[in-house]
């Protein structure tokens, strides 16, 4: 059965490149696409709804219009259950913990590269 992946996140540069590692990695994941938090917890909602619950959010912290500390909290609302990676530069700080307070279950160093990134998912897909 294939995955379910929403990123979340506002760079579409940073999006695209998300999606050739996912694919060259072979993992079989459906992939959807937020450009901001607002739209991220919406775009959840809108495919529980289609019956594509996402598995797995990945979710940066800087975002437009709602960050991802905000974005998190909205996703939670709409379902306890929902699995959200944070993926960003700010992973050893106040407002990364306030990630993990909302209800994000790690934080995935951007440093680790798109490398690091697919071998989280890997991870995830594969249990």
């Amino acid at each position: 059965m294939k995955g379910v992946l929403l990123i979340v996140e506002d760079e579409r540069d940073m999006q695209d490149l998300m999606k050739r590692y996912i694919k060259k990695s072979g993992l079989d994941i459906e992939v959807y696409s937020a450009y901001n938090g607002r739209e991220g917890a919406n775009k959840y909602k809108e495919l529980m709804e289609k019956g594509k619950k996402p598995d797995l959010v990945i979710m940066d912290l800087k975002l437009p219009v709602m960050d991802g500390v905000e974005a998190t909290k909205k996703i939670k609302k709409i379902d306890r259950e929902a699995v959200i990676y944070g993926f960003t530069a700010f992973f050893k700080t106040e407002w990364a913990e306030k990630l993990i307070e909302a209800g994000a279950e790690k934080i995935i160093p951007r440093y680790m590269g798109f490398e690091g990134l697919i071998e989280e998912l890997t991870d995830y897909f594969k249990k």
